[in-house]
């Protein structure tokens, strides 16, 4: 790895950390992170994968188009050093790939003749919930341990990011929800005041006939309550009195 100086180090966790911005594309922050890890190396490039909700891997992103073919090598033979990390949530690193035949048969002579000659791997995990990995591809490049701690911390810094990311995104999608019901709410009583207007009964009585006449058609109560509330003067058939 090259030198890395404090400053470039201290610029790199604020790039990688940054996600809370207006638009923010999960692509193009990836896209980031793996050039940002290829920097770091004198010759290496990056790629990473992430995982699905079934927990199955795909491809993300690449610091260049070998690093792109490396990553989806693993995936169409189901053998590699980010499927390792990614299984195990532990690093895989400075692995030479012409001694690599027996581990992964099919990825490592693959690597090879691409003219990689190491490779190390890096799970995308918080605690124990592991979203992906990164492999780091050289044609010379050895990690010590510093080295390796450095590219685990960014790693560990996107997850973060990521994380947040997708809470944000549940936190949009259940605060829409939650907007929704209480809409869905002011219209039930609305339809309810009607009803009960109309037929000389309770509120009680009125939301009875509002809840019974959505079950017996099969129809969402918010939906019946909508169309008793825009339908005036004409009030569906609800049965009862």
């Amino acid at each position: 790895m090259t030198t890395v100086s404090a400053e470039r180090l201290a610029t790199l966790f604020v790039n990688v950390a940054d996600t809370l911005v207006d638009e923010f594309d999960v692509v193009e922050f990836l896209q980031m992170l793996t050039h940002r890890v290829a920097g770091l190396f004198d010759t290496g490039e990056a790629g990473l994968m992430l995982a699905d909700h079934r927990d199955r891997l795909t491809f993300m992103a690449a610091s260049d188009e070998s690093a792109r073919l490396m990553e989806l090598f693993q995936l169409q033979y189901n053998d590699g050093p980010c499927l390792d990390a990614f299984r195990t949530a532990q690093p895989v690193t400075n692995v030479n790939l012409a001694e690599a035949g027996e581990k992964w048969p099919e990825f490592a002579p693959r690597a090879a003749l691409a003219g990689f000659r190491s490779v190390h791997a890096f799970p995308l995990r918080l605690r124990k919930q592991v979203i992906g990995a990164m492999g780091v591809f050289g044609s010379s490049t050895e990690l010590d341990e510093a080295d390796s701690h450095i590219v685990q911390s960014l790693a560990d810094v996107a997850v973060i990011g990521l994380l947040q990311e997708r809470a944000i995104r549940r936190g949009e999608v259940l605060t829409g929800q939650l907007q929704g019901a209480l809409n869905s709410r002011v219209v039930i009583e609305q339809a309810k005041g009607i009803v009960a207007q109309s037929r000389g009964v309770t509120p009680d009585a009125a939301f009875g006939l509002i809840r019974d006449f959505s079950r017996r058609n099969n129809r969402r109560l918010s939906e019946v309550a909508d169309t008793i509330v825009t339908g005036l003067p004409n009030l569906p058939d609800l049965g009862g009195r």
